[in-house]
C-alpha cells in the first residue's frame, strides 16, 4: 500500500527530486528484475542518474542483459518526455490550471486508493496494458487464462443476437464480504443482467473481477480478478432464480437461459496466489422465451435489520452497455416489439454455423519459414534446439524430420521417454547423450570449449530430461509441477541463460517447441526463458498436432508474449505426419542411419549413426559420404555459391568434391603434390608393408592449398582405406582407441583389415608422436603381426619453408608453396577462364584467391589490388576498423579469425529483417570488404566468424593501412575495445588470440622463417615505432585482459631486454603477485636481476674495484639466484621439461665469481689465495668484513649452491628425454644453448665452474705467505680431486654419459682414462667419487673396450658394496640406478643374497622415487640395455644400437618397434623370460619376482600370459621393451 502511493505520488513529482527509494519503486512497478534493483540502489541512482543513464553503465557495472536495458531506457525515455507532451501548445495560465487540476485530481485519486486499497500505477504502466480476447461463449473454460491487468473491449450491448454483450463488476469490496453477502451481491447483479437478456432475446456474459468504470488508475474493461474463497458462494448465488422470478414457468426459464460460473483463472508473472474471474453465459434460446416477458426482484442486504429482502418484481433490459429498469413510458412498446424480437432471435438461430470460421493458412509454408528461418531449405546452417512432453506411440513412426534436424540438445519433460518415448526412437538413428539440467549448472566455472567437451555437445545430441527418469535412481525421479518449480525451475533457468548467452550467438539457433501431450507449467516456464533470454519470440517455434493442447499451452504462456504473436509462430492442427512429410521435403541432407565403409574382402560394410558418434575425435569419410545430399533440394544457385565460397578462399568440404564427382561443377585441380604424396601411398600400401604405422608428411606455406591437398587424399581414397580426419583438441588416448575401433569396425581377422588413413593437421609433434607411441601400444596389445600396415598417418602442418622441411626426409615429406609448377600453371590458367566463363561472380575479384594461386602470388599484383581496394572505402567507418583488425589478426595470429557475433556487436547490429533470421552483418558490409572477407565456421567453437581472404593479403592490408595509422594504434583500438573484449560469445578463442598477439614467439621449429625473442607484432612495433610504442601496447593488453600475470611478465622480459631494469622489476613483481607459484614468473624475476648484474658488470670501468664500489652489483648478483632459487622451489608444471631456474642461478654464479676477481683485494698476487679462502672457509679478510656484512654467508655459501644447481640440472637430463613444449618456448628466458643443447651447456659451464677453483688452487700451490693467518685447504685434497675430475668433464653422471656420445671415440676415451687416474688411491674416495669411478668406468667400456684402465666387473660390484660402509651414495638416484646395472645378474645362480637384497633395494627405491618426480607428462631415457656378452659388456648404451639401425628415420624407427627387428640388435641383445598377471609384468630374478615397468603399457597382453622382452635400464627403474607372447 505504501509503495502503490508512493509511484502515484511520484507521476506527479519532479524526477530531479527522486531518491534512490522512488528510483527503486519506479523500476519494480515497470517490470526490472529484483537484482537489478538492488545493484542500482547500491550505485545511489536517483531521479536525476535515472534521466542520465546509458547502455554501458548498466551493461558494465550493473550487469544487466540487453532485453532488460532495451526496456529501462525505453521506460525512462517515456517518462523523460512525459511532461514536455503535457505541456505543448499551453499558454502559462492554462499551464497553471493544468498543474492545479491535475495535482488534485491526483490526490483526489491517491486519496480514494488508500481508502478503497486499489493501487495507484504510472501512466507510463497503463500504456502498456496489453488487449485480451473473452473466453469462448458458452464453453467451460477449461484451458482458458486471463492476464492480470490486461484489457477487455468496453462493455457492449446487443447489437447481434448471438454474440453476446458484455457487463463487467470489479467485486473489489464485495469479494470480501461473508458468503451470505456475496451471494446476495452476485444475485442481484447476474438476476438483473440475465432478465435484460432473456426481454432482449440476446446472448450475453456478466464478468466478476473486471473493472467496470475507471477507477484511481484502473482503466474500464481492465481484469483485476477477484479472490474466490468458496466457489459454492458464485453456484448457490443461482439459488435466488426460485426466489426472485415471478412464477415456477419464469424461475424453470430462467435455470435454463443462465449458466453455471465459470471460474477462469487470472494469471501473473512472479505471483503464486491465485484470483479468478467468474463470469455467467445468458443464453436465451428462442423455445424457451418466446412470447414471454420477465421481471425480476433483486434480492438486497438490509445491513440495520441484517436481512435479506427482494425488491418490487419489475422488467429489465439492455440499453448500449448498462442495464435499465423498463419504464412505465415504454412498457407497451416494448411489449409489442417482443415478437419482432423472437422473429429475430429464430432466424439468427436458423442461419448460426456450426462452427466459427477459421481463416485457411499456407501451414506448409509457414511451416517452411519457421523452421529455416526464411531460407529456401534446411540446411546445417542453424543449430535446432527441441523442447517437447511425452510423445505418444503413434506420433514415433513420425520424427525422420527431427533426426535430421543439427539438433544441439532436446529438453524433454517425459520421464520414459528413454524407455518408451521420443528418445528411445530417437536414439536408434542418431547417438546422444542423456543429462539432466544440474549438468549444465558448470559450478567448475570451465571455458567455454572444456565444458562444452564435458558435456559433449556437438557430439552427441544432449537429451536433457527436465524433470528426472523413471528408470534412474531415486536422486533423479519426476514431480509434481509445484516441486518442479522449487527444485527445478532455477536450474532450467541456468540452462538456458548458458546455451542463449553463452553457447550459441543470436540468431545461429531456432527453438522447437513440441506439444504432443497435456501441456503442464514447467513446459510453459521453459518457453518463458528463452522468451526472455532471446529478448523476444524470434527463434521460437511451437508445433501441436492437437489445437487443444495449442489452446491450453498458449492460454498459460500468454503471461510472457501475446496470443496473437503466439499465433504467428505457431503451426496447430496440422498432423505430425503431414509435419514430418514437410520438413524432410525442405531438408537438403537426411540423417543417415547407417554409412558404408571398405572392407578387407573387397564388399562394403554399415557403419551406424549411433556407433559413428562414439568414435567422436575423428570425422569419418565414409565411401558413400555426402550421398545423403538431396539434388532436387540443392539448386543450381546454391551449387555455384558453394563454388564460389571455395574459390574465394574458403576452406574445401566433402560437398565440393561429391559435387564435382557428379559433374554438377566444375574439377577441383589436382597440384603436383597430390600425385607426390598419392604414390608414396601407393608404395605404402604395397603387397608387402614394412611397419605397421607409416606415415606421409606435407608441408605447406599457408594459403598454398595445403589443406585442400591433404582432402583431395582422403577423398580419392576413401574407396581403398578406411579414412578419417583427426579433430582439433582432442585427447591423444582418445583419438588411438577411435582408431583402433575404426579399423576394426565389422571386420573379422584384425590381422587383415584395411589401413586406416588418418588425418592430422597443425598438430604439434609431440602430440604426433604420442599417438603414434598410443597406436603402436595398442597393436602390440593386440598381438596383431608387425607386418601387418595398421594405420597411415597424413601429418599437414603450416611452414614457412615447406622445401627445407621436405629436404630433411624426402621419401616421406612433400612441399606445397604458393609457386606453381610448369605443369600447374596451364591448368590454373585454364580454371581461371572456366570460373569467369561459368559461374556468376558478385565481382571479378571475388576469387581472387584462386587468382592470387594462379598468378603464383605475385607481390606486384596483391600489393595492386589492395591499393585498388583501398581506394574505395571510407577509411573512417568501421567497417574499415573492422578490416584493420582482422587484417592485424590473420597476419601475427595463425588460424585467427573474428567471429561473426564480435564483428555485429561492434558494428551495433541489433536488428534484422522480420521473421528472417539471417546476419544483418553481410548486408552492412560494402562490396570492397565483401572481397576481403571469407566467413567460415570453427569446428571447436562453432561460431561462424570471418577472415581476410589469405595470409599475403592481410599483411598487405595492413601495411598499406598502417600509414594513416600505425600498427601500435590499430592493436590498441582492438585491445582496448570493450564492446569486442568483454563479448561473451566466442569470448574464450577472442582472448586467446589476443594473447597470442602479444606473447607468441617465432620458432623455426615452428615452420617460422626466423626465432623472435618477443611476439612479431611487439618487435616491429619496437623496430618501427620505438619502444615506448611497444610497452604501452603490452600495458594495454595486461588491463584489457584483466591484469594478466602472464603479459606482466612479457612486459619485464622487453624492458630488462631494453635495459630498463627498475621498470622491468616492477613489472616482474606485479605478474609475481598474480602467479606466485609459476616457475616461468619467478624465473623472469630472476632474470630481470641476472641482466640487471650483467649490465652493471659490463658497465664498470675500472679496472680494480673497491669491496664498496662492489657492493650494489653483488647484491643484484645475490637476489637474482635467490629469485632463481624460489622458482627451483615452485611445482613444475606440467609441460615444463628441465627447470630453467637451474641454468640461470650457474650463469649468474659463474659470473659473480669472475666479478669477485676484479676486487682490489683478490686481484692482487696473494689476493687470489684471499678469495679461496673466503669463500670456502670461515675467513673473513677485514677489508670486506663491513662493506660485504650481508653478503658473507651467501657468499660462502656461493659454491655449494653451483654444485647443487650443476648435480640437478644433470639429474634431470639423465632422468627424462629433453623434449619442449610449446609453452616452454613462448615463456622460458633461457639462451638457446639450454633449450636446445643442454647437455653441452652443461659441460661447458661445469668447466667454467671447476677451471675458477682449480686455477684458485693452483696459484695457491704457488704463492704461499707463511706469515699470513689465513687458512688453506689441505693440497691434493678431495675439493681439488673433483675440481679437477669437473674440469675434464666427470663432476656429473650427464657429464660422464656424454662422453659417449662423442664422435670423436678417442678424444672421449682418453679423457675419460685422464679421469680415472685422478681417483687414486681408490681408498681415499668418498662413495660419490666411487660412483663417478665406477661410472666412468662403465662409459670408457663403451668407448674403449681395450683399454688399461678397465677394472672388472667383479671389482667394481666389491668397490660398490665397500662404498656402503662410507656414506649414503647407494640411495641417491645416481647410486640407486649403478646397483640396478651393476647388480642385475646374467643368470638366476649368480645372484647371492646381499646382492639380492643390493638389487632388489635399488629397484624399490627407483620407483617409489619415480612416483614422486613423474608429475610431468615426460618420458624417461633407457640409457642402457641389457646385452647377450658377459661382464661390463653386457651393458649396452643405447648408442650402440642405434649406430647399428642406421641414422635414416632413427626417430620411427624406435617408436615404431623396428629396432627391436633389426638382426645386429637381436644378436647383440638377450631377451628375458616373464610373465604377465592383469595389466603387470613380472620376472624371475633370482628366487625373488620382481615387478618390471613395460616401456608402452598398452604393449603388454591381457590377463596371464608367458612373454619375452628386452630389460633396459632408466632412472625410473628397470623397464621392459618389445613384449612378445612366448610361444
Amino acid at each position: 500500500m505504501e509503495e502503490s502511493s508512493t509511484i502515484g505520488m511520484q507521476n506527479n513529482m519532479d524526477l530531479d527530486k527522486w531518491t534512490e527509494d522512488d528510483v527503486g519503486s519506479w523500476l519494480k512497478h515497470i517490470g526490472i528484475k529484483e537484482l537489478y534493483i538492488n545493484k542500482l540502489k547500491d550505485e545511489e541512482v536517483t531521479g536525476p542518474v535515472l534521466a542520465s543513464l546509458c547502455d554501458n553503465f548498466l551493461r558494465k557495472n550493473i550487469g544487466m542483459k540487453s532485453g532488460q536495458i532495451q526496456h529501462l531506457l525505453s521506460k525512462r525515455d517515456q517518462l523523460l518526455k512525459a511532461p514536455q507532451q503535457k505541456e505543448t501548445g499551453l499558454n502559462a495560465n492554462d499551464k497553471e490550471i493544468q498543474k492545479d487540476h491535475t495535482t488534485e485530481q491526483s490526490l483526489d485519486c491517491e486519496s480514494q486508493a488508500q481508502q478503497q486499497n486499489v493501487p495507484l500505477q504510472s501512466s507510463e504502466y497503463i500504456d502498456t496494458l496489453t488487449w485480451s480476447e473473452y473466453c469462448e461463449f458458452d464453453n467451460d473454460g477449461k484451458d482458458f487464462r486471463y492476464i492480470k491487468h490486461s484489457l477487455l473491449a468496453p462493455e457492449t450491448g446487443t447489437e447481434n443476437l448471438l454474440v453476446p454483450c458484455h457487463e463487467y463488476k470489479s467485486l473489489e469490496i464485495a469479494q470480501k464480504l461473508d458468503s451470505k453477502r456475496l451471494q446476495v451481491k452476485v444475485a442481484s447483479e447476474v438476476l438483473r443482467f440475465a432478465c435484460a437478456c432473456m426481454n432482449m432475446r440476446s446472448n450475453g456474459t456478466i464478468h466478476f473481477g473486471v473493472m467496470d468504470k475507471v477507477k484511481g488508475s484502473y482503466k474500464h474493461g481492465e481484469i483485476v480478478g477477484i479472490e474466490v474463497r468458496n466457489r459454492e458462494d458464485f453456484v448457490d448465488a443461482l439459488d435466488y432464480i426460485e426466489k426472485c422470478f415471478k412464477d415456477s414457468s419464469e424461475q424453470c426459464d430462467a435455470r435454463k437461459c443462465i449458466r453455471n460460473p465459470r471460474f477462469i483463472e487470472v494469471i501473473e508473472k512472479e505471483t503464486t496466489g491465485k484470483t479468478y474471474v467468474v463470469e455467467y453465459d445468458v443464453v436465451p434460446e428462442v423455445s424457451i422465451v418466446k412470447d414471454k416477458f420477465y421481471s425480476v426482484g433483486v434480492p438486497k442486504f438490509h445491513e440495520k435489520d441484517k436481512k435479506i429482502k427482494l425488491e418490487i418484481k419489475v422488467p429489465y433490459c439492455r440499453v448500449g452497455a448498462n442495464t435499465p429498469q423498463i419504464s412505465t413510458d415504454n412498457f407497451v412498446s416494448f411489449i409489442q416489439s417482443l415478437t419482432k424480437k423472437d422473429q429475430q432471435r429464430e432466424e439468427a438461430e436458423c442461419t448460426k454455423h456450426p462452427t466459427t470460421f477459421e481463416y485457411k493458412e499456407d501451414q506448409r509454408r509457414k511451416l517452411s519459414i519457421l523452421l529455416t528461418s526464411g531460407r529456401k531449405h534446411m540446411d546445417n546452417s542453424l543449430y535446432y534446439i527441441i523442447v517437447t512432453n511425452k510423445f505418444h506411440p503413434q506420433h514415433l513412426e513420425h520424427i525422420a524430420f527431427l533426426v535430421n534436424m543439427n539438433t544441439v540438445c532436446v529438453f524433454d519433460f517425459d520421464p520414459d521417454s528413454l524407455e518408451t518415448g521420443l528418445c528411445a526412437a530417437f536414439r536408434k538413428q542418431k547417438a546422444v547423450t542423456p543429462h539432466f539440467l544440474h549438468d549444465y549448472l558448470n559450478e567448475e566455472q570451465s571455458n567455454l570449449l572444456d565444458f562444452s567437451n564435458k558435456l559433449g555437445l556437438f557430439e552427441k545430441v544432449s537429451w536433457i530430461f527436465c524433470n528426472g527418469r523413471n528408470d534412474f535412481h531415486k536422486k533423479e525421479k519426476p514431480c509434481d509441477e509445484k516441486t518442479w518449480i522449487k527444485t527445478k525451475k532455477k536450474k532450467l533457468k541456468k540452462a538456458v541463460s548458458f546455451i542463449c548467452n553463452e553457447l550459441l550467438p543470436r540468431r545461429s539457433f531456432i527453438v522447437l517447441f513440441m506439444l504432443m501431450s497435456d501441456v503442464q507449467q514447467p513446459l510453459v516456464e521453459t518457453f518463458s526463458e528463452f522468451y526472455e533470454e532471446m529478448n523476444g519470440h524470434e527463434s521460437l517455434v511451437v508445433l501441436s498436432e492437437s489445437k487443444e493442447n495449442y489452446k491450453k499451452w498458449s492460454s498459460l504462456a500468454q503471461i510472457c508474449c501475446e496470443i496473437s504473436t503466439l499465433n504467428e509462430i505457431a503451426v496447430t492442427g496440422m498432423p505430425l505426419s503431414h509435419m514430418n512429410a514437410t520438413v524432410q521435403s525442405i531438408q537438403l541432407s537426411k540423417n543417415q542411419t547407417t554409412r558404408t565403409l571398405p572392407v578387407s574382402n573387397g564388399g562394403v560394410c554399415y557403419l551406424k549413426s549411433t556407433d559413428e558418434a562414439m568414435l567422436h575425435s575423428l570425422e569419418i569419410i565414409s565411401v558413400d559420404q555426402c550421398e545423403n545430399t538431396d539434388l532436387d533440394i540443392m539448386d543450381q544457385n546454391e551449387i555455384n555459391a558453394t563454388e564460389n565460397r571455395f574459390y574465394h578462399g574458403g576452406k574445401i568440404d566433402w560437398i565440393n568434391f561429391w559435387l564435382s564427382d557428379k559433374h554438377k561443377c566444375g574439377n577441383i585441380i589436382k597440384r603436383d603434390a597430390f600425385h607426390e604424396a598419392n604414390s608414396m601411398l601407393e608404395k605404402i600400401i604395397s603387397p608387402k608393408p614394412s611397419r605397421p604405422i607409416e606415415n606421409v608428411n606435407i608441408y605447406h606455406q599457408p594459403g598454398s592449398g595445403g589443406s585442400t591437398v591433404a582432402r583431395q587424399l582422403l577423398w580419392s581414397w576413401k574407396n581403398k582405406v578406411r579414412c578419417a580426419v583427426v579433430k582439433q583438441c582432442k585427447e591423444i588416448t582418445t583419438v588411438s582407441e577411435h582408431a583402433v575401433k575404426l579399423r576394426e569396425y565389422e571386420e573379422r581377422d584384425q590381422n587383415n583389415c584395411f589401413p586406416v588413413l588418418l588425418l592430422l593437421e597443425d598438430q604439434k609433434t609431440e602430440d604426433i608422436d604420442n599417438l603414434r607411441r598410443e597406436l603402436r601400444n595398442n597393436i602390440t596389445s593386440k598381438n596383431i603381426t608387425s607386418s601387418a600396415l595398421c594405420f597411415i598417418l597424413l601429418i599437414c602442418n603450416r611452414t614457412n619453408d615447406p622445401e627445407r622441411a621436405c629436404r630433411m626426409l624426402p621419401s616421406q615429406n612433400v612441399a606445397i608453396t604458393h609457386k606453381l609448377s610448369q605443369n600447374e600453371k596451364p591448368m590454373f590458367s585454364k580454371k581461371h577462364k572456366e570460373l569467369e566463363d561459368q559461374l556468376e561472380l558478385p565481382h571479378p575479384d571475388y576469387i581472387l584467391t584462386f587468382v592470387l594461386m594462379s598468378k603464383g602470388f605475385d607481390k606486384d599484383y596483391i600489393v595492386h589490388f589492395v591499393r585498388n581496394t583501398l581506394s574505395l572505402i571510407d577509411r573512417s567507418s568501421s567497417v574499415t576498423h573492422l578490416i584493420r583488425f582482422v587484417a592485424l589478426l590473420n597476419s601475427y595470429v595463425e588460424s585467427s579469425y573474428l567471429s561473426m557475433s564480435h564483428c555485429e556487436a561492434y558494428m551495433g547490429i541489433v536488428s534484422y529483417i522480420p521473421n528472417m533470421q539471417y546476419h544483418a552483418f553481410v548486408d552492412a558490409l560494402s562490396e570492397e570488404a565483401k572481397l576481403l572477407f571469407v566467413d567460415l565456421r570453427d569446428n571447436t567453437t562453432h561460431f561462424s566468424s570471418i577472415r581476410i581472404i589469405h595470409k599475403l593479403v592481410a599483411e598487405e592490408l595492413l601495411k598499406q593501412l598502417s600509414k594513416d595509422l600505425p600498427q601500435s594504434a590499430i592493436a590498441k583500438a582492438l585491445i582496448q575495445n570493450n564492446v569486442l573484449i568483454n563479448h561473451r560469445f566466442g569470448r574464450d578463442e577472442f582472448l586467446k588470440f589476443i594473447k597470442a598477439l602479444v606473447i607468441r614467439r617465432n620458432k623455426k621449429s615452428r615452420g617460422d622463417s626466423e626465432d623472435t625473442a618477443f611476439s612479431p607484432l611487439t618487435e616491429h612495433i619496437t623496430i618501427t615505432e620505438g619502444l615506448q610504442k611497444a610497452i604501452e601496447l603490452l600495458t594495454n593488453a595486461y588491463n584489457s585482459l584483466g591484469k594478466d600475470g602472464i603479459v606482466a611478465q612479457q612486459l619485464a622480459r622487453l624492458l630488462y631486454t631494453n635495459q630498463k631494469f627498475e621498470e622491468a622489476l616492477e613489472w616482474a613483481e606485479k605478474a609475481k603477485s598474480f602467479l606466485p607459484s609459476d616457475t616461468f614468473v619467478l624465473d623472469t624475476l630472476g632474470q630481470v636481476y641476472k641482466r640487471w648484474f650483467y649490465h652493471l658488470f659490463d658497465s664498470v670501468e675500472e679496472e680494480l674495484l673497491s669491496p664498496e664500489r662492489g657492493v650494489e652489483i653483488i647484491s643484484t648478483a645475490l637476489k637474482a639466484i635467490s629469485a632463481f632459487r624460489d622458482s627451483e622451489k615452485t611445482p613444475k608444471k606440467d609441460t615444463v621439461s628441465l627447470n630453467s631456474s637451474y641454468f640461470g642461478e650457474v650463469d649468474v654464479g659463474c659470473r659473480l665469481l669472475k666479478f669477485l676477481t676484479k676486487v682490489d683485494i683478490f686481484a692482487i698476487t696473494t689476493g687470489k689465495s684471499l678469495l679461496l679462502n673466503y669463500l670456502l672457509t670461515e675467513y673473513i679478510p677485514e677489508t670486506v668484513k663491513k662493506p660485504w656484512q650481508k653478503f658473507h654467508s651467501l657468499l660462502k655459501g656461493l659454491q655449494k649452491g653451483l654444485l647443487n644447481a650443476l648435480e640437478r640440472i644433470s639429474e634431470d637430463l639423465c632422468y627424462f628425454q629433453t623434449d619442449f613444449s610449446e609453452e616452454d618456448v613462448e615463456l622460458d628466458a633461457s639462451d638457446l644453448e639450454q633449450l636446445y643443447r643442454p647437455r653441452e651447456w652443461l659441460t661447458r659451464k661445469s668447466k667454467v665452474y671447476a677451471e675458477f677453483f682449480c686455477k684458485q688452487l693452483d696459484d695457491n700451490n704457488v704463492h704461499t705467505d707463511s706469515a699470513t693467518a689465513v687458512p688453506s685447504p689441505p693440497q691434493n685434497s678431495q675439493f681439488q680431486r673433483q675440481m679437477m675430475t669437473y674440469k675434464l668433464g666427470g663432476g656429473n653422471v650427464t657429464s660422464i654419459m656424454s662422453l659417449i656420445y662423442n664422435k670423436d671415440t678417442k678424444a672421449s676415451g682418453d679423457k675419460l682414462e685422464r679421469i680415472l687416474d685422478m681417483y687414486h688411491p681408490l681408498q681415499d674416495l668418498d662413495p660419490e667419487e666411487v660412483g663417478h669411478f665406477i661410472y666412468c668406468q662403465i662409459a670408457l667400456n663403451c668407448i674403449k673396450p681395450g683399454s688399461s684402465k678397465l677394472q672388472t666387473h667383479k671389482h667394481l660390484q666389491d668397490l660398490y658394496k665397500w662404498s656402503f660402509k662410507k656414506g649414503k651414495f647407494h640411495l641417491s638416484i645416481n647410486g640407486l640406478y649403478l646397483a640396478t646395472l651393476l647388480f642385475w645378474p646374467e643368470t638366476d645362480s649368480e645372484l647371492n643374497p646381499f646382492d639380492s637384497k643390493i638389487l632388489l633395494t635399488a629397484i624399490d627405491h627407483l620407483q617409489k622415487y619415480t612416483e614422486e618426480k613423474i608429475q610431468r607428462k615426460r618420458r624417461t631415457v633407457d640409457h642402457f640395455y641389457f646385452g647377450k656378452a658377459k661382464g661390463l659388456n653386457k651393458i649396452v648404451h643405447k648408442s650402440v644400437i642405434e649406430k647399428q639401425t642406421g641414422s635414416s628415420e632413427r626417430k620411427e624407427k624406435w617408436l615404431g618397434g623396428e629396432v627391436w627387428k633389426t638382426p645386429t640388435v637381436t644378436k647383440l641383445l638377450k631377451r628375458f623370460d616373464g610373465w604377465t598377471e592383469n595389466g603387470r609384468l613380472f620376472v624371475k630374478c633370482g628366487d625373488k619376482e620382481i615387478r618390471v615397468s613395460p616401456r608402452y603399457s598398452a604393449s603388454m597382453p591381457l590377463g596371464y600370459e608367458n612373454v619375452t622382452f628386452y630389460l633396459g635400464f632408466s632412472f625410473g627403474g628397470v623397464v621392459a621393451s618389445d613384449i612378445q607372447v612366448k610361444e
